[in-house]
Formats: structure tokens, C-alpha cells, sequence
């Protein structure tokens, strides 16, 4: 089930995923609402049987110093970024430990590093949701439920915006950016059975930015 508030794009990934043979479908989804979380879920194990593997990958960030940080986008940040995987997650919890599934929270590299010293909304959630990861890995444990987080770098997706990623390929030492592919390949790996013994750990997908 690919699920977003963005529908055109959300129907696009689903008719890519089909067209190369998958299964998939769409609902629509607010990610920072508590009841369109209960729905999504029933309409997966309507659709699908049950739950598996939940990816929480929703976020948006911000990018002014904290001084003129307002207090609306601080509240928006964390709304979509943080509390939309306390949300998914507690959701799903039931589905999950039915199936003894697994979890992977997108985290970022900024909650390990500082970033840029700018923004400070979006390094509180990504710092909440490594966290948080650690703390459901050890809470769904018993059930044989494992929770992983994954910290990209820089990738080449919109939330970048207009930033220079020349700038940021240089900043890498294998200076360039990433692709999301790449980044979904570091989650499949732990969403499947190959990472059978992994949970609460942190993967980094960042270039060697962090290695410097």
C-alpha cells in the first residue's frame, strides 16, 4: 500500500510498481491525523490480509536559524516528521506483532551530526524518531517485532529544494548525492528476513559523510 496526501504522485508510484509486475495500490493519507492512520491500517488488512513491514518515510523540513524560526513551522515539521511515526506505529502495532513483522523509521544523518546549525525543527524530529526507533526495538521485542531506523545523507529528492548539490556532493567523500533508490535498497535489506537478527540499529546511507 503506498499512502501520501500527495495522490497524483502516489497513483504514479503505484501504476510504476505494477507495470514492472508488483502489487500495489493507493489510499490517501495525512500522516500527522490520528484517525486517517486507523483507517489506512484497517484498509491494508482489508486489501492485503495483514501487515508485514511498515516504512515511515513522510517528513518535511525547514531551513532558517532558530531566531526566526516560527512556531507554526515548528509545529508543522514535527507534526508530518515526528508524530506521523508515533502515529503509524501505534496504528500498526497489532498488525505487526500478528505477523511478528518489522518496522523502518527514516530518520536523517542530522540527527547524529548538527547539520548546518539551521534547521531546528527538523533536527528535533529526526532526533525524536531515532529515538523512538531504539525504544520500539526493545518494546515490540518480546513479539518478535523488529524496528530499524535508516539516516540518508543528501539524496536527490525535492525536500532538497533549490539547494546547490554541487555544494553538497563535495561535502561527501564520494562527492556526489545519493539516489532513493539506493536508500530503498538499505530498507528492503532490513525490512527482509535477511536482517532477521537486526533491531534497533541505526544505518547510515550518506556517502562517508559522517565517516569525515
Amino acid at each position: 500500500m503506498v499512502a501520501d496526501v500527495q495522490d497524483e504522485l502516489g497513483e504514479a508510484v503505484v501504476r510504476e510498481i505494477t507495470e514492472a509486475g508488483g502489487q500495489a495500490f493507493y489510499h490517501h493519507l495525512d500522516v500527522s491525523d490520528e484517525q486517517a492512520w486507523t483507517d489506512a491500517v484497517a484498509k491494508a488488512v482489508e486489501v492485503m490480509g495483514g501487515i508485514d513491514f511498515l516504512a515511515n518515510n513522510a517528513g518535511i523540513g525547514d531551513n532558517e536559524p532558530l531566531d526566526v524560526t516560527s512556531k507554526e513551522t515548528y509545529d508543522r515539521v514535527i507534526a508530518i516528521t515526528q508524530t506521523s511515526v508515533f502515529l503509524g506505529t501505534k496504528a500498526a502495532e497489532a498488525e505487526l506483532k500478528k505477523s511478528q513483522g518489522s518496522v523502518v523509521n527514516t530518520s536523517s544523518i542530522f540527527c547524529i551530526a548538527g547539520g548546518f546549525g539551521t534547521s531546528p525543527a527538523y533536527a528535533f524530529a529526526k532526533g525524536a524518531v531515532r529515538t523512538f526507533s531504539k525504544n520500539n526495538a526493545l518494546g515490540f521485542a518480546p513479539a518478535g517485532v523488529r524496528v530499524n531506523s535508516i539516516h540518508p545523507g543528501f539524496i536527490d529528492t525535492p525536500i532538497l529544494g533549490e539547494t546547490d548539490r554541487q555544494m553538497l556532493a563535495d561535502a561527501a567523500p564520494l562527492k556526489r548525492v545519493g539516489q532513493p533508490e539506493e536508500v530503498a535498497a538499505a530498507l528492503l535489506f532490513l525490512a527482509s528476513d535477511d536482517a532477521s537478527f537486526i533491531t534497533g540499529a541505526e544505518f547510515v546511507v550518506d556517502g562517508g559523510f559522517l565517516a569525515q
